[in-house]
C-alpha cells in the first residue's frame, strides 16, 4: 500500500496535551517520513495542560486552510475528538485500529484524526495513520450526508 503523502505534501497539523506528549514524536518523525510538512502546535513538555487548548490550535489550522488535516493525540482521544468536533469545518475520528481510520476518511471525509496514546502504541499509531493519510473520501452517496453534518438540515426537528 502506498502511503505517501508526495507528490503533493499534506500539510498536517499535530497537537497533543501531556499524555499524549511521549507519542507525538513517533507520530511526527511518520508523518514527515511520508511526505507531510508538520507543524507542531503543541504542547512541548508532559507538564499538565489542558487538551481543549492544543485542538482548537490545530483544527484552527485545518478550518483556515494552513493544514489539510489534524492529528490529535491525548491520554484516550476522546477529549481532543470532543474538542475538535466542536468546529464546524472539522470532522473528527477516534481511531483504535485502521479500519475505522479507513471508514471515516472514505465515507466521511474525516480531516482530524484523534489517537489515545494510554490506548495504543506507536506501531497501532502508525497502522491507523498509514489507513488514514492513504484512503481517499469516496464522494458518491456520501456526498449529501457529509453536506448534512455541514447545516442544521442534518439536525432532526
Amino acid at each position: 500500500m502506498d502511503t505517501d503523502c508526495t507528490p503533493h505534501p499534506i500539510p498536517v497539523a499535530l497537537a497533543c496535551d501531556h499524555a499524549g506528549f511521549p507519542l507525538k514524536a513517533a507520530v511526527q518523525a511518520l508523518l514527515e517520513q511520508h511526505g507531510c510538512t508538520v507543524t507542531d502546535h503543541g504542547t512541548h513538555s508532559n507538564a499538565r495542560v489542558d487538551y481543549p487548548d492544543f485542538a482548537h490550535r490545530a483544527c484552527r489550522a485545518v478550518a483556515e486552510g494552513r493544514a489539510h488535516i489534524a492529528v490529535l493525540i491525548c491520554g484516550s482521544g476522546v477529549g481532543m475528538s470532543i474538542a475538535a468536533n466542536r468546529h464546524p469545518e472539522i470532522r473528527c475520528v477516534l481511531a483504535h485500529e485502521p479500519t475505522t481510520a479507513r471508514l471515516a476518511r472514505g465515507h466521511n471525509d474525516a480531516n482530524a484524526l484523534a489517537l489515545g496514546a494510554r490506548l495504543i502504541g506507536a506501531e497501532a499509531a502508525s497502522d491507523i495513520i498509514r489507513a488514514f493519510l492513504a484512503t481517499p473520501f469516496e464522494r458518491g452517496r456520501h456526498v449529501g450526508r457529509i453536506a448534512k453534518l455541514a447545516s442544521s438540515q442534518g439536525i432532526p426537528a
